[in-house]
């Protein structure tokens, strides 16, 4: 059989259920993968092996009893160390929280593990979800798994590594301005933000109230499917939440995408590093191949986006950490610390006009949807880059330029599934976003698995 670390939790799942694999022993593969590759990794701040392998025996009791939670039923699942973990440590990535264990679960990660899953730990992250390199100071970088002295992105890097490597089956993500996508893009995964309000944000340390997206993270399109249904739903306990009726979001999986009406603006064709713009391309003629519909279109709003989520974010973030960033300034990382403090400057005519900027971006995006069903783009016009020996002046400059491919998403609350389209000549994965209006996640995830199809990446480590 083989290598359990390998399969998606679509797969794993009915042999789970059918008990060819037993959830400890797929524990087990997990844990020695781990063992072998988080040394030059480094995906994780904190590993609960004890704990899985306590749960995946809980599991496999329940499935020898003829009981079964799921399709998660004893799937290895990683949380991103900015999700409360009841008693078990939760840094955000920062050495402020190092020894800081909440008392309670975060909303998403309750629902995981009643579904059945598995924790494995606590992943690795740039530093409060303040950067894209995945660069840490506290707890190390994490590495691409496709070449180690690369970055994976960020800032749930140690998420998207972790899953590429075969460290966990699936992993969660937070997204403020691409935090899921750009390092789906770099390790060559899957990563959905959803709606904002969608899935809860309860329990987990923010970066920005007002545009955190708390995602999954997978190998297949229908892995997070998987996970969006559990993670979905209204809850009280987050005022951003929304009331929406329950969805099986794999329903549409398998439907193909002959008639649906995708928009490439041409904002997202400017600014493309060769490789990118090579391979986008090329996927943009695949898709119109599979019989979608390519409509190029203008949507001039999307030049302000970064002003807006720039002003935002470091004045959420500000406000957050105030305290931290008064007391404790030396234990922030030089990028995180000089963002964060930025933030700190921004008057109230820049906020309130940065959210209205939000509101013409949004009224836009609205006009768009309206005459098409999805739009396309590259996550990020970048391919992944070495590590720099200043991380803060590679951190800002990569910062710099996805924040315009990115951030649309984040600032209208739109969903955003990013897809792998191949590899750059570098040999590293290189991605495409698709976003669609708000709450359309089955088609998204519908046109994500028919893309999957096509086999995007040619695998090699």
């Amino acid at each position: 059989m083989t290598n359990l670390y390998n399969l998606t939790a679509t797969e794993l799942s009915p042999l789970i259920q059918s008990k060819q694999v037993s959830p400890v022993e797929l524990m087990k593969s997990i844990l020695t993968r781990i063992e072998e590759m988080e040394p030059r990794i480094n995906a994780y701040i904190t590993l609960t092996p004890e704990l899985a392998l306590q749960q995946a025996k809980n599991a496999e009791n329940l499935i020898m009893k003829g009981f079964n939670q799921g399709p998660l039923h004893g799937i290895p699942i990683g949380m991103k160390d900015n999700l409360y973990t009841k008693g078990i440590r939760t840094t955000g990535g920062s050495a402020t929280l190092e020894k800081f264990k909440p008392d309670y679960n975060a909303t998403v990660v309750k629902k995981l593990l009643g579904a059945g899953g598995v924790m494995t730990g606590k992943l690795n992250m740039h530093e409060f979800g303040g950067g894209l390199t995945n660069t840490n100071l506290a707890f190390g970088n994490t590495r691409n798994p496709w070449n180690e002295n690369f970055m994976p992105g960020g800032s749930s890097g140690g998420s998207a590594a972790a899953i590429k490597a075969g460290l966990t089956t699936l992993a969660t993500g937070s997204d403020t301005f691409g935090s899921i996508r750009v390092p789906a893009s770099m390790c060559g995964i899957y990563g959905l933000k959803p709606t904002y309000g969608l899935v809860s944000s309860y329990g987990v340390a923010p970066l920005a109230w007002s545009l955190d997206h708390v995602g999954p993270m997978a190998r297949s399109v229908s892995d997070l499917a998987l996970m969006l249904n559990e993670m979905a739903g209204y809850d009280p306990k987050d005022p951003g939440s929304m009331k929406t009726p329950n969805h099986d979001y794999t329903k549409t999986i398998g439907k193909g995408i002959k008639g649906v009406k995708i928009g490439v603006p041409s904002f997202f064709m400017k600014g493309l590093e060769p490789d990118v713009d090579k391979l986008f391309k090329a996927a943009v003629l695949k898709l119109e191949q599979l019989g979608a519909k390519m409509v190029e279109i203008e949507i001039p709003e999307l030049s302000m986006s970064s002003y807006a989520n720039y002003v935002i974010t470091t004045g959420e973030a500000s406000s957050y950490h105030y305290e931290r960033l008064q007391e404790q300034s030396e234990k922030f990382a030089d990028d995180v610390r000089i963002f964060f403090q930025t933030g700190v400057i921004t008057n109230t005519p820049q906020y309130v006009r940065a959210q209205q900027v939000r509101r013409k971006l949004t009224d836009a995006f609205n006009k768009v949807f309206e005459k098409i069903d999805i739009l396309v783009g590259p996550t990020i016009p970048i391919v992944p880059k070495p590590f720099a020996e200043n991380f803060v002046e590679q951190n800002l400059s990569v910062t710099e330029k996805c924040m315009p491919f990115t951030s649309p998403a984040n600032n209208t609350g739109t969903p955003s599934l990013s897809v792998p389209i191949g590899l750059a000549s570098n040999g590293l994965p290189v991605g495409m976003q698709l976003i669609g209006a708000h709450f359309s996640e089955k088609l998204l995830l519908q046109v994500g698995a028919r893309w999957e199809k096509t086999n995007p990446l040619v695998e090699k480590r």
